[in-house]
């Protein structure tokens, strides 16, 4: 599954992932490969998400957001922020 980043500015990360975590207007949520697509507006946080070349115990990588929205379609998770 292909994980997007984007700013008004530029292509913050562009990678494949495994599981994706990401701070929800309503509280966190996980994405996994297949999950149904949404629209959610995000908050400021931390979107955390494991690379497809990581092992499964490895720690997660992390990036820090002001908010934003985010689209997850077809194994794509899109975030904009701010």
């Amino acid at each position: 599954m292909r994980l997007l980043v984007l700013s008004p500015e530029c292509t913050l990360l562009d990678e494949e992932v495994s599981v994706v975590d990401l701070p929800g207007a309503m509280g966190r949520f996980t994405v996994l490969r297949g999950h149904d697509n949404l629209i959610s507006t995000l908050v400021e946080g931390v979107i955390r998400y494991l690379p497809m070349t990581a092992a499964a115990d490895d720690e997660k990588e992390m990036l820090e957001i002001d908010g934003g929205f985010v689209e997850v379609r077809n194994n794509v998770i899109t975030v904009c922020v701010d």
